[in-house]
């Protein structure tokens, strides 16, 4: 039962609502992250769809047989992606786990390629052991453009110190160049030149075979597509490949030509999972499908891989004796001949490997670099690895103590890019883009215009229908939706500065939507009050028992929608979180209006003349005309508060 009507202050209740706003904006206003002039601090923070901007989605995938990544690696890959776009300098870039696979980056405002965060960048340190035309040619190789040279030449004081230079590949300018004095004095004093031919002929591959090691291992998944492979390309075409000891020498026998001829047709995908003395010996695989394989095809660092330089010639890579993991630092700088540099910091023990993969290199141990794999002075090249690509491959000209550098014809944003994938680290995880979109800043605008003039005829919809069918009773209608509005826009605007809530489209059509929640519990309150007015009450006494009886009703049908959008923002990836969180927001804050205006002001208005007036309260139809004492309750034995 209602307290006595003598009891009632609905004057707190509107100044504890009165308090709820002066505490809310102030933190709209003067919380942290509140900057710029007044307008500034009242803008809320905008989705990419409503500003413009770029979302990319990146499908995660952990090896080339697909297996599923477990949430551990999904979300260090998230953070070192998150940490990659914050390198580039953009402002207010979200990045977030979808399902349990993708990655979605979505920079508002922004309108850029972003493709390079998700690349794999893990280094490796390779020593070249072959070189072989990668053009898929059906003659023996000819002559192909110059490796990359490099020059390391000793200081003639001990305060100067060597680099060793190479030409950038068209795809990544860059080369590599070491700091450090070379051990033992053994540095070479050549200076630069072209290095030799980076395509031998057949009989000098076969004249400096590579050392024989065993064949590494492959799992079921790696063995199954083999054989697809082995069966699309026929038994007499994988026959004559896997025989192969050397690249085809096709004018000598052209018969070979045609029956390793299926090889053109395979994909990178399945160029992938054949062996790398396949990958190199059969001519038909171009640096083309080699380029075009999956990533982290050759990250495992104890086996040989073929890999390509901007696509002029195939190379047999040795195993890495050097990783990414082995730096310990890398930034962008800018060198003596003020251009812009990536200085690579080893760690101690990476430090070690690299000495010792230059001495290998320098002496040319074991014999194992064949002739096309030598430079000018007749010293291995080593080449560095990005991924599924050389970036450079110079030659060692010294035994190298010191750190190095990978330099080249970069901008600074190219060398910040580099460095900060190096920096951070390579991804746990292996990314295949699976979607890109870009919003023009006028189509974001035209969206949120279109969204605000939806949600402005929502309103005014609500508005018209309860002054018509409520009138007096209409204008509370009216005053709830104005004060939930700056609730809620009170609400986005310091979310977004404290938890990074970002308004989308979605969004404001899950504010719309909560309009409707709102009409509704007005319906309940007010159908309520007629009935209580058509037993018998007074108008008075009815408003009371009318919330009384409503309230239950009315929170069970907020609860439901709070809860139905708590569920689906759980469940839900991307732009439809927006619009589960606004939904919830609204709802919440709609109850809060309901408790601490709707019913107060309705009490304050049963105490006015106005509202005991059959045309101006809306009430026309239940209440008895004037100077006619109301019905008494049906039921005798129902008391009045």
């Amino acid at each position: 039962m209602a307290p006595p009507q003598g009891q009632m202050r609905p004057g707190r209740q509107l100044a504890v609502l009165g308090a709820v706003f002066v505490v809310l904006y102030l933190l709209v206003f003067f919380a942290g992250g509140a900057s710029g002039g007044w307008k500034d601090r009242l803008e809320p923070r905008l989705g990419l769809d409503l500003v413009g901007g770029t979302r990319l989605t990146l499908e995660a995938t952990n090896t080339v047989d697909g297996r599923a990544p477990n949430s551990e690696n999904l979300e260090e890959a998230r953070r070192i992606i998150e940490s990659r776009v914050n390198a580039f300098g953009v402002a207010e870039a979200e990045v977030v786990t979808e399902g349990d696979r993708n990655i979605v980056v979505s920079l508002p405002g922004e309108n850029r390629d972003i493709s390079e965060v998700g690349e794999a960048a893990e280094l490796r340190f390779r020593k070249v052991l072959k070189i072989a035309d990668g053009s898929g040619a059906a003659a023996n190789p000819p002559p192909a453009s110059p490796a990359p040279s490099g020059s390391a030449s000793p200081a003639p004081s001990g305060g100067a110190t060597p680099s060793a230079g190479a030409t950038p590949s068209p795809r990544v300018s860059s080369s590599v160049a070491a700091t450090a004095s070379p051990a033992g004095g053994q540095g070479g004093a050549a200076p630069a030149s072209p290095s030799p031919s980076a395509s031998p002929s057949a009989s000098s591959s076969a004249a400096a075979p590579t050392p024989s090691a065993s064949a590494p291992p492959v799992t079921a998944g790696i063995e199954e597509q083999r054989k697809a492979v082995e069966a699309k390309v026929g038994p007499a075409a994988w026959a004559a490949a896997t025989a192969l000891q050397a690249p085809a020498d096709l004018t000598a026998d052209p018969s070979l030509a045609e029956k390793l001829k299926p090889f053109a047709g395979l994909t990178g995908r399945e160029v992938a999972v054949l062996p790398a003395q396949m990958q190199f010996n059969v001519p038909q695989i171009t640096c083309a499908q080699l380029d075009d394989r999956p990533p982290a095809s050759i990250s495992a660092e104890d086996q040989q891989v073929v890999a390509c330089q901007g696509g002029a010639g195939k190379y047999l890579l040795d195993q890495a004796k050097v990783l990414g993991t082995d730096v310990d630092d890398a930034n962008a700088v800018l060198d003596q001949t003020n251009q812009w540099v990536v200085s690579l910091d080893f760690s101690g023990s990476g430090q070690e490997k690299w000495t010792g993969l230059t001495r290998e290199a320098f002496n040319n141990e074991g014999q194992a670099c064949d002739a096309a794999a030598l430079g000018d002075t007749g010293k291995c090249l080593v080449a560095v690895v990005l991924d599924n690509e050389i970036v450079s491959a110079p030659e060692i000209q010294g035994v190298l103590t010191g750190n190095s550098q990978i330099t080249g014809n970069f901008t600074n944003a190219e060398a910040s890019k580099l460095a900060g994938q190096l920096r951070f680290g390579a991804l746990p995880l292996t990314f295949e883009p699976a979607e890109s979109q870009n919003v023009t800043a006028s189509l974001g605008a035209s969206h949120l215009r279109a969204g605000l003039i939806a949600a402005g005829i929502g309103m005014l919809l609500v508005i018209i229908y309860s002054f018509f069918y409520y009138r007096l009773l209409g204008s509370v209608i009216f005053f709830s939706l104005i004060l939930s509005a700056l609730l809620v826009f009170g609400a986005l605007v310091f979310l977004g500065r404290q938890i990074g809530f970002t308004l989308t489209l979605a969004g404001i059509a899950g504010m719309i939507v909560s309009l409707g929640v709102a009409a509704d519990s007005f319906v309940i309150y007010f159908e309520r009050l007629k009935d209580e007015i058509q037993e018998g009450r007074s108008p008075r006494s009815a408003v009371s028992r009318a919330w009384i009886r409503a309230r239950r009703t009315i929170i069970s049908a907020n609860a439901i929608t709070i809860m139905s959008a708590v569920v689906l923002y759980i469940v839900s990836v991307g732009t439809v979180k927006g619009f589960a969180f606004a939904l919830g927001l609204a709802t919440v804050l709609d109850l809060v209006v309901v408790f601490l205006f709707r019913h107060p002001i309705m009490t304050m208005f049963a105490r006015t003349r106005a509202f005991l007036s059959p045309r101006v309260s809306g009430l026309g139809r239940v209440l008895p005309p004037r100077g006619v004492e109301p019905a008494k309750p049906r039921n005798p034995r129902v008391k009045e508060a």
